[in-house]
């Protein structure tokens, strides 16, 4: 059976403190690199040896005492981009590139601070992931699914200790098809197995694609909302668009004054605004490359985030001396490192599944859903995914367990949440975009800790304004 299958033959182990672990996947350390306390490893599981196909990953021991913590998998969206570029090096791992583009900086707001980190670039195509066979290029979210549940087999029998660890599944953006279909994909493994199951205690997803219908229209919602757009505009659209017939395969299969409506409003906000956070300055890349180029300190910092963050990711990823620490790209592949592929020939209809019943199900085993967004964010706004968190509950028939209201981090609002019937949670992140950790780490690492340790955000924290 297709699910009792494994991929890969261990052969060397390196033993701490009575675990095995891979002795040739460890990064003994990084280019540039800060002194850390914890390991890291990072190479390839073989998901399809006849085709030749393999997932890059890289895993992160958490800060403290990571025997006894549980371990997290990350996937990035897309479809089709890197969760190394991102969740590892942009968002919520260990380091992050410096603006010289030659060394790192340690992330003092890591996930690792609470769980074992696990990224994975998937599918086949994307970041360092290959296959020998051009055809495993057209992909879509089923065979997506397959090769991420043949990935982590594979992977725990490179880590046997983690096999019975707590597993959270997490991601952000197109990962809201990504992860609810690998935890449905777990689950079939878990009713067929008679040996291995894996321990799944809880799934949660950042600014997800849940529903186009609801997703899609959510976005010019927020631009009326945040003033992007003028009231003429905003009004034509609720007025002559039908999102119900919204597809990605012909996304303006729509009615010509819906067209004219969406085009206006697409000119009027324009390319000078960052998309995924529209209070975040952008980056002019032909400036930031050739100060990288003569390795002058490129970062630029607006309120607080380095907005030129992914060129200078790319361009250490790029280096052949951080490419052999990682025990990347061991086919020598005819392209650089990028953080989306090109490609990839991903199933144009896939994206317009809905993800609600299949969040129903894993609900329906008991393992708790939290769905977080960055109220910054107009690509898949909190609009949208706060409706469908409602319509899941009440599907579900749950009664709202936690009033919608503020949660608190260290004496100011994180963000807004609820909670239906103690398995569903819905929660904002104030001030963060689509990438909630990279544009609020500390809130994020908060929220996180939070939902792998199985409680709820603090809602009773506020500081006094008495006197």
């Amino acid at each position: 059976m297709w699910w009792l299958a494994t991929a890969v033959v261990v052969a060397g182990f390196v033993v701490g403190g009575g675990y095995g672990f891979p002795e040739e996947d460890l990064v003994v350390k990084l280019p540039g690199q800060p002194p850390v306390k914890f390991r890291q490893y990072a190479g390839y599981v073989d998901v399809d040896v006849k085709n030749g196909r393999s997932l890059f990953y890289y895993f992160v021991e958490a800060a403290d005492d990571p025997y006894h913590k549980p371990l997290t998998l990350w996937l990035n969206g897309g479809p089709g981009c890197s969760s190394m570029g991102g969740g590892a090096f942009t968002e919520l791992g260990p380091f992050f590139p410096r603006g010289d583009g030659h060394s790192l900086r340690v992330n003092s707001k890591s996930w690792n601070k609470a769980s074992n980190l696990l990224f994975v670039e998937s599918p086949a195509g994307v970041g360092w992931s290959y296959s020998n066979t051009s055809s495993d290029y057209n992909c879509g979210d089923a065979s997506t699914a397959m090769d991420m549940h043949m990935f982590m087999m594979g992977w725990y029998k490179k880590f046997p200790t983690f096999r019975t660890r707590d597993l959270f599944l997490t991601g952000e953006s197109y990962a809201g098809h990504y992860i609810p279909q690998l935890a449905i994909a777990l689950l079939d493994h878990n009713e067929h197995s008679k040996d291995f199951k894996f321990n799944i205690k809880g799934v949660a997803i950042g600014n997800p694609l849940l529903r186009l219908d609801r997703d899609i229209p959510a976005t010019y919602e927020f631009f009326w909302s945040h003033g992007m757009i003028s009231d003429e505009v905003g009004l034509a659209i609720m007025k002559d668009c039908d999102f119900d017939d919204y597809t990605f395969a012909s996304p303006h299969n729509v009615s010509k004054s819906c067209n004219k409506a969406i085009s206006e409003a697409d000119e009027i906000v324009g390319e000078y605004v960052n998309n995924y956070d529209v209070i975040l300055d952008v980056c002019y890349p032909s400036i930031v490359e050739q100060e990288l180029r003569l390795k002058k300190l490129a970062t630029k910092i607006s309120v607080g985030v380095d907005v030129c963050m992914s060129y200078e990711r790319r361009f250490y990823f790029n280096l052949p001396e951080v490419q052999k620490a990682l025990h990347a790209n061991r086919t020598n592949l005819p392209y650089r490192w990028s953080m989306c592929s090109g490609l990839l020939n991903y199933n144009e209809t896939d994206g317009n599944i809905d993800i609600l019943p299949l969040l129903k199900r894993i609900i329906q085993n008991h393992i708790p859903v939290w769905i977080f967004s960055g109220d910054q964010d107009s690509v898949v706004p909190l609009l949208g995914s706060r409706t469908l968190v409602r319509e899941l509950a009440h599907d579900l028939a749950f009664k709202i367990t936690v009033p919608y209201g503020a949660w608190f981090h260290k004496g100011q609002v994180g963000g807004w949440m609820t909670e239906y019937g103690n398995l569903l949670t819905f929660a904002t992140v104030r001030g963060a975009a689509h990438m909630v950790p990279y544009a609020q780490p500390s809130r994020a690492l908060h929220l996180f800790s939070s939902f792998v340790r199985g409680r709820q955000l603090p809602n009773n924290t506020r500081p006094s304004i008495d006197g």
